[in-house]
């Protein structure tokens, strides 16, 4: 069996999505780190994929900080764009844009699409990499289906959940409650998929 490491870093300077992910492993007995505890340098995200940028992420944390590290790489694909904004997601209105940059244009971008036709999903990948050089990484991913709204409704959240509606609950993202939204969510059914794999490959 693998000796358990008690601290992870996580590869993201993404305050709402660090409180997601250290919520989600709440019952593990490890201490999950933010990147900018240890003054981790942004990585650059050059990759063209999620699984890319995930890696990237993930290794540039462990590299600089000598921990395992955790990094994902998620966004929205809407079907009208083809799949945009994708892997472009957190930079879609131009580096540096807020959230609500990146909001608003994805809904000017969609202005014309009709009901019937904003099919839209959030992806996940995550990656947890042992060490800088860990030739073989567990990699996770979850697809969490929903619909494209044409007003931002609810205040919780982040980045583009108040305008993504989820099928079955009648609300925005950003309307559930977090132990809800990552119960369903891209991002938690990732996660679980990634702590299965650290117990069987790695004896957790």
């Amino acid at each position: 069996m693998v000796e358990r490491p008690l601290r992870v870093v996580l590869a993201s300077g993404n305050r709402g999505k660090v409180r997601e992910i250290q919520a989600m492993l709440a019952d593990m007995a490890l201490t999950v780190l933010p990147q900018s505890d240890f003054n981790v340098p942004t990585a650059a995200e050059t990759g063209l994929t999620f699984v890319e940028n995930a890696i990237l992420k993930a290794r540039n944390a462990a590299r600089h900080t000598g921990l395992p590290a955790i990094a994902d790489d998620s966004g929205i694909e809407v079907r009208a764009l083809n799949g945009g904004p994708g892997v472009h997601s957190a930079v879609y209105a131009g580096e540096g844009a807020s959230d609500k940059d990146n909001l608003e244009k994805l809904l000017e971008a969609c202005e014309a699409v009709p009901e019937g036709e904003r099919a839209a999903r959030f992806v996940c990948v995550m990656v947890y990499m042992r060490h800088a050089g860990d030739a073989t990484p567990l990699i996770a991913q979850g697809a969490w289906p929903g619909e494209l709204l044409r007003v931002a409704s609810g205040g919780g959240g982040f980045g583009y959940d108040p305008i993504f509606f989820v099928p079955g609950r009648g609300c925005s993202s950003a309307q559930l409650t977090p132990e809800v939204k990552n119960r369903l969510s891209h991002r938690g059914q990732a996660l679980r998929a990634l702590v299965a794999q650290l117990r069987a490959a790695d004896g957790w």
